[in-house]
Protein backbone atom coordinates (compact mmCIF):
# COMPACT_ATOMS: atom_id res chain seq x y z
CA UNK A 1 0.00 0.00 0.00
CA UNK A 2 1.52 3.64 -0.66
CA UNK A 3 1.58 5.94 1.38
CA UNK A 4 -0.18 9.29 0.61
CA UNK A 5 1.96 12.86 1.42
CA UNK A 6 -0.40 13.05 4.07
CA UNK A 7 -0.27 10.03 5.43
CA UNK A 8 4.01 10.87 5.40
CA UNK A 9 4.05 14.41 7.05
CA UNK A 10 2.11 12.96 9.94
CA UNK A 11 4.35 9.88 10.54
CA UNK A 12 7.18 12.09 10.66
CA UNK A 13 6.13 14.64 12.27
CA UNK A 14 8.13 15.82 15.10
CA UNK A 15 10.38 12.83 14.50
CA UNK A 16 14.05 14.55 13.46
CA UNK A 17 15.54 11.54 13.53
CA UNK A 18 14.22 10.57 10.63
CA UNK A 19 15.54 13.52 8.80
CA UNK A 20 18.33 13.29 6.65
CA UNK A 21 19.59 17.02 8.01
CA UNK A 22 19.59 16.19 11.87
CA UNK A 23 23.40 14.42 11.34
CA UNK A 24 24.48 18.51 9.74
CA UNK A 25 22.54 20.23 12.56
CA UNK A 26 24.33 18.43 15.20
CA UNK A 27 27.92 18.69 13.36
CA UNK A 28 28.70 21.59 16.01
CA UNK A 29 32.47 21.03 15.52
CA UNK A 30 33.07 24.66 13.70
CA UNK A 31 30.75 26.26 15.28
CA UNK A 32 33.02 24.90 18.52
CA UNK A 33 35.89 26.18 17.90
CA UNK A 34 34.61 29.82 16.69
CA UNK A 35 32.93 30.23 19.75
CA UNK A 36 36.29 29.48 21.40
CA UNK A 37 37.96 31.75 19.09
CA UNK A 38 39.84 29.09 17.80
CA UNK A 39 38.25 28.47 14.10
CA UNK A 40 41.57 29.05 11.67
CA UNK A 41 39.23 27.65 8.43
CA UNK A 42 38.23 29.25 5.32
CA UNK A 43 40.12 32.92 5.87
CA UNK A 44 39.44 35.05 3.29
CA UNK A 45 42.36 36.47 1.48
CA UNK A 46 42.35 39.66 -0.89
CA UNK A 47 44.12 40.85 -4.18
CA UNK A 48 48.27 40.67 -3.90
CA UNK A 49 48.97 44.56 -5.83
CA UNK A 50 51.22 46.12 -2.92
CA UNK A 51 52.20 42.47 -1.14
CA UNK A 52 55.78 41.73 -1.05
CA UNK A 53 57.60 38.32 -1.87
CA UNK A 54 55.81 35.74 0.35
CA UNK A 55 52.89 38.15 1.34
CA UNK A 56 49.22 38.05 0.97
CA UNK A 57 46.48 39.95 1.82
CA UNK A 58 44.00 39.06 4.63
CA UNK A 59 41.45 42.19 4.94
CA UNK A 60 43.65 45.39 4.88
CA UNK A 61 46.48 43.52 6.50
CA UNK A 62 49.78 41.75 4.54
CA UNK A 63 50.41 38.30 6.09
CA UNK A 64 53.73 36.46 5.97
CA UNK A 65 52.30 33.03 3.94
CA UNK A 66 53.78 29.99 5.03
CA UNK A 67 50.91 27.65 4.82
CA UNK A 68 50.73 27.69 0.50
CA UNK A 69 51.93 25.03 -1.94
CA UNK A 70 52.95 27.55 -4.67
CA UNK A 71 56.52 25.81 -3.73
CA UNK A 72 58.61 27.49 -6.84
CA UNK A 73 56.71 30.88 -6.10
CA UNK A 74 54.69 31.12 -9.56
CA UNK A 75 51.31 31.87 -8.95
CA UNK A 76 51.54 36.05 -9.73
CA UNK A 77 54.71 35.26 -11.92
CA UNK A 78 53.96 37.94 -14.41
CA UNK A 79 54.58 35.20 -17.74
CA UNK A 80 51.99 32.91 -15.82
CA UNK A 81 49.47 35.64 -15.59
CA UNK A 82 49.96 36.61 -19.70
CA UNK A 83 49.65 33.50 -20.26
CA UNK A 84 46.21 32.93 -19.00
CA UNK A 85 45.57 36.44 -20.28
CA UNK A 86 46.12 35.43 -23.99
CA UNK A 87 44.47 32.10 -23.85
CA UNK A 88 41.54 33.50 -22.79
CA UNK A 89 41.77 35.59 -25.56
CA UNK A 90 42.35 33.43 -28.12
CA UNK A 91 40.24 30.30 -26.92
CA UNK A 92 37.33 31.99 -23.95
CA UNK A 93 36.94 31.28 -20.64
CA UNK A 94 36.18 27.18 -21.49
CA UNK A 95 35.51 24.36 -23.63
CA UNK A 96 31.72 23.83 -22.15
CA UNK A 97 31.87 20.27 -22.95
CA UNK A 98 34.07 17.14 -22.04
CA UNK A 99 37.57 16.10 -23.46
CA UNK A 100 35.83 12.82 -25.07
CA UNK A 101 33.54 15.12 -27.01
CA UNK A 102 33.64 18.59 -27.53
CA UNK A 103 36.54 19.86 -25.18
CA UNK A 104 39.55 19.12 -26.60
CA UNK A 105 41.40 21.88 -27.42
CA UNK A 106 45.12 22.00 -28.99
CA UNK A 107 46.74 23.26 -25.79
CA UNK A 108 45.16 20.49 -23.80
CA UNK A 109 46.76 18.01 -26.04
CA UNK A 110 50.52 19.91 -26.57
CA UNK A 111 50.37 20.08 -22.64
CA UNK A 112 49.90 16.16 -22.52
CA UNK A 113 52.66 15.62 -24.74
CA UNK A 114 54.80 18.62 -22.88
CA UNK A 115 54.09 16.78 -19.12
CA UNK A 116 54.73 13.03 -20.86
CA UNK A 117 58.10 14.10 -21.84
CA UNK A 118 58.59 15.74 -18.52
CA UNK A 119 57.56 12.15 -16.58
CA UNK A 120 60.04 10.22 -19.17
CA UNK A 121 56.29 8.37 -20.78
CA UNK A 122 54.62 7.58 -23.62
CA UNK A 123 51.52 9.73 -22.96
CA UNK A 124 49.83 12.04 -20.15
CA UNK A 125 46.26 12.70 -19.47
CA UNK A 126 44.64 16.01 -17.88
CA UNK A 127 42.17 15.94 -14.81
CA UNK A 128 40.07 19.19 -13.62
CA UNK A 129 42.00 18.39 -10.22
CA UNK A 130 44.39 16.50 -8.68
CA UNK A 131 41.68 14.87 -6.67
CA UNK A 132 39.77 14.07 -9.73
CA UNK A 133 42.85 12.67 -11.62
CA UNK A 134 44.26 10.20 -8.32
CA UNK A 135 40.40 8.60 -8.17
CA UNK A 136 39.75 8.67 -10.99
CA UNK A 137 42.87 6.34 -12.05
CA UNK A 138 42.65 4.01 -9.30
CA UNK A 139 38.90 3.01 -9.31
CA UNK A 140 39.11 2.73 -13.60
CA UNK A 141 42.01 0.48 -13.47
CA UNK A 142 41.09 -1.96 -10.84
CA UNK A 143 38.78 -4.54 -11.11
CA UNK A 144 37.54 -7.60 -8.90
CA UNK A 145 40.09 -10.14 -8.25
CA UNK A 146 43.17 -7.17 -8.42
CA UNK A 147 45.02 -6.28 -5.21
CA UNK A 148 45.87 -2.67 -4.30
CA UNK A 149 48.88 -2.39 -1.80
CA UNK A 150 48.80 1.02 0.10
CA UNK A 151 51.16 2.60 1.94
CA UNK A 152 49.07 3.63 5.25
CA UNK A 153 49.38 7.67 4.86
CA UNK A 154 47.86 8.73 1.46
CA UNK A 155 45.89 11.71 0.72
CA UNK A 156 42.63 11.16 0.60
CA UNK A 157 41.85 11.66 -3.09
CA UNK A 158 43.76 8.17 -2.78
CA UNK A 159 42.34 6.33 -0.30
CA UNK A 160 38.53 7.19 -1.98
CA UNK A 161 39.95 5.83 -4.97
CA UNK A 162 40.74 2.72 -3.46
CA UNK A 163 37.37 2.81 -1.55
CA UNK A 164 35.69 3.08 -5.47
CA UNK A 165 37.45 0.19 -6.58
CA UNK A 166 36.08 -3.12 -5.99
CA UNK A 167 39.76 -4.60 -5.79
CA UNK A 168 41.12 -6.02 -2.55
CA UNK A 169 42.81 -3.03 -0.50
CA UNK A 170 46.01 -3.80 1.53
CA UNK A 171 47.88 -1.31 3.61
CA UNK A 172 50.70 -1.46 4.86
CA UNK A 173 52.32 0.67 7.81
CA UNK A 174 54.00 3.93 6.72
CA UNK A 175 56.92 3.35 5.18
CA UNK A 176 58.06 -0.26 6.45
CA UNK A 177 59.37 -2.10 3.63
CA UNK A 178 59.17 -4.85 6.06
CA UNK A 179 55.40 -4.80 6.02
CA UNK A 180 55.13 -4.14 2.73
CA UNK A 181 57.09 -7.25 1.55
CA UNK A 182 54.74 -9.38 3.78
CA UNK A 183 51.87 -8.10 2.44
CA UNK A 184 53.47 -8.82 -0.98
CA UNK A 185 53.95 -12.41 -0.21
CA UNK A 186 50.25 -12.94 1.39
CA UNK A 187 48.85 -12.04 -2.29
CA UNK A 188 47.85 -14.98 -4.34
CA UNK A 189 49.23 -15.59 -7.33
CA UNK A 190 46.35 -15.14 -9.55
CA UNK A 191 45.64 -11.59 -8.18
CA UNK A 192 47.33 -8.61 -10.25
CA UNK A 193 49.09 -6.26 -7.76
CA UNK A 194 48.73 -2.42 -7.99
CA UNK A 195 51.20 -0.78 -5.63
CA UNK A 196 50.17 2.94 -4.47
CA UNK A 197 52.34 5.20 -2.81
CA UNK A 198 53.34 9.36 -2.66
CA UNK A 199 56.59 10.66 -3.51
CA UNK A 200 56.68 13.12 -0.75
CA UNK A 201 53.79 12.70 1.60
CA UNK A 202 51.62 15.69 1.89
CA UNK A 203 51.44 15.98 5.58
CA UNK A 204 54.40 14.78 7.47
CA UNK A 205 56.94 15.82 4.03
CA UNK A 206 58.66 12.41 4.09
CA UNK A 207 60.05 11.10 1.08
CA UNK A 208 58.85 7.47 0.34
CA UNK A 209 61.32 4.53 0.04
CA UNK A 210 61.05 4.60 -3.81
CA UNK A 211 63.55 2.21 -4.47
CA UNK A 212 62.90 -0.12 -1.85
CA UNK A 213 59.41 -0.70 -3.27
CA UNK A 214 60.61 -1.01 -6.91
CA UNK A 215 63.08 -3.59 -5.89
CA UNK A 216 60.37 -5.74 -4.15
CA UNK A 217 57.63 -4.95 -6.63
CA UNK A 218 59.38 -6.43 -9.57
CA UNK A 219 59.59 -9.89 -8.83
CA UNK A 220 55.72 -10.25 -8.71
CA UNK A 221 55.16 -8.15 -11.43
CA UNK A 222 53.75 -5.35 -9.49
CA UNK A 223 52.76 -2.22 -11.45
CA UNK A 224 53.59 0.63 -9.11
CA UNK A 225 51.86 3.93 -8.85
CA UNK A 226 53.47 7.43 -7.76
CA UNK A 227 51.32 10.24 -6.60
CA UNK A 228 53.85 13.39 -6.95
CA UNK A 229 51.83 16.23 -6.20
CA UNK A 230 54.42 17.50 -3.55
CA UNK A 231 57.49 15.99 -5.20
CA UNK A 232 56.92 18.18 -8.65
CA UNK A 233 58.89 21.55 -9.01
CA UNK A 234 60.96 20.44 -5.26
CA UNK A 235 62.70 17.09 -5.90
CA UNK A 236 64.84 15.51 -8.81
CA UNK A 237 67.35 17.10 -11.64
CA UNK A 238 64.70 18.66 -13.67
CA UNK A 239 61.98 18.95 -10.62
CA UNK A 240 60.17 15.79 -11.78
CA UNK A 241 59.88 14.99 -8.40
CA UNK A 242 60.67 11.87 -5.65
CA UNK A 243 61.01 8.87 -8.32
CA UNK A 244 63.49 11.12 -10.78
CA UNK A 245 65.34 11.94 -6.91
CA UNK A 246 65.56 8.56 -6.21
CA UNK A 247 66.57 7.75 -10.07
CA UNK A 248 63.71 5.24 -10.51
CA UNK A 249 61.27 7.84 -12.55
CA UNK A 250 62.08 5.37 -15.54
CA UNK A 251 61.15 1.66 -13.88
CA UNK A 252 57.35 3.68 -11.94
CA UNK A 253 54.48 2.69 -14.48
CA UNK A 254 52.33 5.73 -13.33
CA UNK A 255 53.26 9.22 -11.91
CA UNK A 256 50.74 11.56 -10.80
CA UNK A 257 51.12 15.28 -10.65
CA UNK A 258 49.22 18.00 -9.69
CA UNK A 259 48.86 21.92 -11.27
CA UNK A 260 48.11 23.46 -7.81
CA UNK A 261 51.02 23.41 -6.62
CA UNK A 262 54.82 23.98 -8.01
CA UNK A 263 52.81 24.69 -11.31
CA UNK A 264 50.63 27.58 -10.21
CA UNK A 265 47.02 26.84 -11.70
CA UNK A 266 44.36 23.56 -11.07
CA UNK A 267 44.08 20.35 -11.91
CA UNK A 268 46.25 17.16 -12.61
CA UNK A 269 47.52 14.86 -14.68
CA UNK A 270 48.68 11.13 -15.17
CA UNK A 271 51.52 10.05 -16.71
CA UNK A 272 51.96 6.30 -18.32
CA UNK A 273 52.20 4.14 -21.10
CA UNK A 274 49.95 4.86 -24.16
CA UNK A 275 47.96 2.39 -23.89
CA UNK A 276 46.99 3.06 -19.90
CA UNK A 277 46.37 6.28 -20.91
CA UNK A 278 44.30 5.57 -24.18
CA UNK A 279 42.30 2.92 -21.79
CA UNK A 280 41.57 6.51 -18.82
CA UNK A 281 40.64 8.76 -21.53
CA UNK A 282 37.51 5.93 -22.55
CA UNK A 283 36.51 4.34 -19.19
CA UNK A 284 37.43 6.87 -16.36
CA UNK A 285 34.37 8.41 -15.33
CA UNK A 286 35.05 11.31 -13.67
CA UNK A 287 37.21 12.04 -16.98
CA UNK A 288 34.80 10.90 -19.56
CA UNK A 289 31.84 13.04 -17.81
CA UNK A 290 33.45 16.12 -16.45
CA UNK A 291 34.16 19.49 -18.78
CA UNK A 292 37.46 20.04 -19.81
CA UNK A 293 40.12 22.06 -18.04
CA UNK A 294 39.93 26.18 -18.65
CA UNK A 295 42.13 27.24 -21.36
CA UNK A 296 43.47 29.83 -19.00
CA UNK A 297 44.33 27.02 -16.60
CA UNK A 298 45.97 25.06 -19.15
CA UNK A 299 48.31 27.85 -20.01
CA UNK A 300 49.54 28.93 -17.05
CA UNK A 301 50.74 25.35 -16.32
CA UNK A 302 52.48 25.44 -19.70
CA UNK A 303 54.34 28.83 -18.68
CA UNK A 304 55.23 27.44 -14.84
CA UNK A 305 56.28 24.29 -16.99
CA UNK A 306 59.01 26.12 -19.20
CA UNK A 307 60.36 28.14 -15.79
CA UNK A 308 60.51 25.29 -14.00
CA UNK A 309 62.72 24.09 -16.33
CA UNK A 310 64.76 27.16 -17.12
CA UNK A 311 65.40 28.12 -13.66
CA UNK A 312 66.28 25.58 -11.64
CA UNK A 313 67.37 27.75 -8.85
CA UNK A 314 64.08 28.01 -7.48
CA UNK A 315 64.30 24.81 -6.76
CA UNK A 316 67.23 24.91 -5.18
CA UNK A 317 66.56 27.76 -3.01
CA UNK A 318 62.99 26.38 -1.65
CA UNK A 319 65.03 23.16 0.00
CA UNK A 320 68.05 25.66 1.70
CA UNK A 321 65.42 27.76 3.00
CA UNK A 322 63.00 24.64 4.30
CA UNK A 323 66.59 23.14 5.58
CA UNK A 324 67.60 26.44 7.63
CA UNK A 325 64.02 26.33 8.78
CA UNK A 326 63.74 22.57 10.43
CA UNK A 327 67.63 23.41 11.43
CA UNK A 328 66.30 26.38 14.02
CA UNK A 329 63.10 24.95 14.87
CA UNK A 330 65.12 22.31 16.55
CA UNK A 331 68.21 24.19 17.96
CA UNK A 332 65.02 25.90 19.70
CA UNK A 333 63.30 22.53 21.05
CA UNK A 334 60.39 22.51 18.55
CA UNK A 335 59.76 18.94 17.43
CA UNK A 336 60.37 18.99 14.12
CA UNK A 337 59.22 16.11 11.85
CA UNK A 338 63.21 15.03 9.96
CA UNK A 339 62.83 15.59 6.06
CA UNK A 340 64.28 17.03 3.35
CA UNK A 341 61.37 18.83 0.95
CA UNK A 342 59.78 22.19 1.35
CA UNK A 343 56.82 20.93 3.64
CA UNK A 344 58.46 21.41 7.48
CA UNK A 345 55.78 19.95 10.41
CA UNK A 346 56.27 20.59 13.73
CA UNK A 347 54.19 18.61 16.52
CA UNK A 348 52.00 20.01 18.50
CA UNK A 349 50.31 17.00 20.87
CA UNK A 350 47.44 19.24 21.68
CA UNK A 351 44.48 20.07 19.08
CA UNK A 352 43.57 23.28 21.00
CA UNK A 353 47.18 24.52 21.88
CA UNK A 354 47.58 24.25 18.19
CA UNK A 355 44.41 26.29 17.01
CA UNK A 356 45.95 28.76 19.75
CA UNK A 357 48.89 28.78 18.67
CA UNK A 358 47.58 29.97 15.03
CA UNK A 359 45.39 32.09 16.06
CA UNK A 360 48.08 33.29 18.02
CA UNK A 361 50.62 33.63 14.94
CA UNK A 362 48.12 35.34 12.72
CA UNK A 363 47.38 37.73 15.09
CA UNK A 364 51.26 38.64 14.34
CA UNK A 365 51.22 38.49 10.96
CA UNK A 366 52.01 34.54 9.84
CA UNK A 367 49.64 32.00 8.40
CA UNK A 368 50.69 28.64 8.90
CA UNK A 369 48.17 25.72 8.34
CA UNK A 370 46.77 24.04 11.11
CA UNK A 371 46.53 20.07 10.31
CA UNK A 372 44.24 18.18 13.05
CA UNK A 373 43.94 14.45 13.42
CA UNK A 374 42.86 12.34 11.20
CA UNK A 375 44.17 14.09 8.33
CA UNK A 376 47.65 13.01 9.57
CA UNK A 377 48.89 10.72 12.54
CA UNK A 378 49.14 13.10 14.64
CA UNK A 379 48.72 17.81 15.17
CA UNK A 380 50.91 19.35 13.17
CA UNK A 381 51.92 22.83 12.60
CA UNK A 382 52.81 22.19 9.22
CA UNK A 383 54.89 24.99 7.33
CA UNK A 384 55.06 25.33 3.68
CA UNK A 385 58.76 26.90 2.07
CA UNK A 386 58.59 28.65 -1.29
CA UNK A 387 61.21 30.10 -3.35
CA UNK A 388 59.33 33.42 -1.98
CA UNK A 389 61.23 32.53 1.27
CA UNK A 390 63.98 34.52 2.49
CA UNK A 391 66.42 34.36 5.38
CA UNK A 392 64.61 37.04 7.03
CA UNK A 393 61.35 35.34 6.67
CA UNK A 394 62.92 32.21 8.54
CA UNK A 395 64.28 34.16 11.24
CA UNK A 396 60.79 36.43 11.59
CA UNK A 397 59.05 32.96 11.79
CA UNK A 398 60.90 30.96 14.37
CA UNK A 399 61.72 34.33 16.52
CA UNK A 400 57.50 34.90 16.52
CA UNK A 401 57.00 31.07 17.01
CA UNK A 402 59.09 30.42 20.36
CA UNK A 403 57.81 34.01 21.67
CA UNK A 404 54.20 32.92 20.91
CA UNK A 405 54.89 29.30 22.26
CA UNK A 406 56.42 30.49 25.45
CA UNK A 407 53.42 33.10 25.97
CA UNK A 408 50.93 30.72 25.38
CA UNK A 409 52.93 27.72 27.63
CA UNK A 410 53.00 25.31 24.95
CA UNK A 411 54.74 22.37 25.39
CA UNK A 412 57.26 21.38 22.98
Amino acid sequence: MRLSSSDITSKNKGSASNDIFEKCRNFTRPSDLQSAGLYMYFEVFGERDGCGPGEVRIGKRKVLMFGSNDYLDLITHPKVKEAAIQAIKKYGSGCSGSRLLNGTLDIHVKLEEELAAFAHKEAAIIFGTGFQANYATLSALTEKGDVMICDHNLHASLVEGALRSPARTMRFRHNDLDHFERCLENCPPEEKIFIVSEGVFSMEGDIADLRGIMKLAKPYGARVYVDEAHGIGVLGATGAGAAEHLGVLDEVDILMGTFSKSLASVGGFIAAERAVVDYLKHTARPFVFSASLPPASVAAVGAALQIMKKEPERRLHVLRIAQLLRDELAARGFSVLPGETAIVPVVIQDEVDLCRLCKALLQEGIYINPVLRPAAAQNLLRISCTAAHTDKHVDRLVTTLERVANALGIER
